[in-house]
């Protein structure tokens, strides 16, 4: 089965998370339909991690369980832009390694089909 469109999902701090959307709404990512663009939806979350030796953490300390509020970036892109839409986010986000989702999204006539 092909996929042609794609669910990303990202885990950010706030204060990046301007640049991330104008930097993906660039790429032409953020757009939907055609008639309208910057489409992502921001949740916050609370988000925990503890870095292990080797880390180099972008927030908190190496051997310590770290928790912090985080926003959760949710949007949907063609397959397109996805290799772009990758090396965007690992572009902007400050973490040592982003959690990046790409979850593949099925059309209504694919589903129609399936069913």
């Amino acid at each position: 089965m092909e996929f042609n469109n794609f669910k990303v999902e990202t885990f950010i701090p706030e204060g990046y998370l301007k640049d991330l959307r104008r930097n993906l709404n660039d790429i032409g990512a953020l757009t939907i339909g055609g008639n309208y663009d910057n489409c992502m939806s921001v949740s916050k979350v609370t988000g925990s991690w503890r870095p292990l030796n080797g880390a180099n953490p972008f927030e908190g300390e190496v051997g310590e369980i770290c928790e912090a509020e985080e926003c959760k970036v949710e949007f949907c892109c063609k397959k397109e832009v996805l290799k772009k839409v990758i090396e965007t986010i690992k572009k902007v986000h400050p973490y040592e390694v982003p959690v990046i989702n790409t979850i593949p999204i099925l059309s209504p006539n694919a589903v129609i089909e399936y069913l």
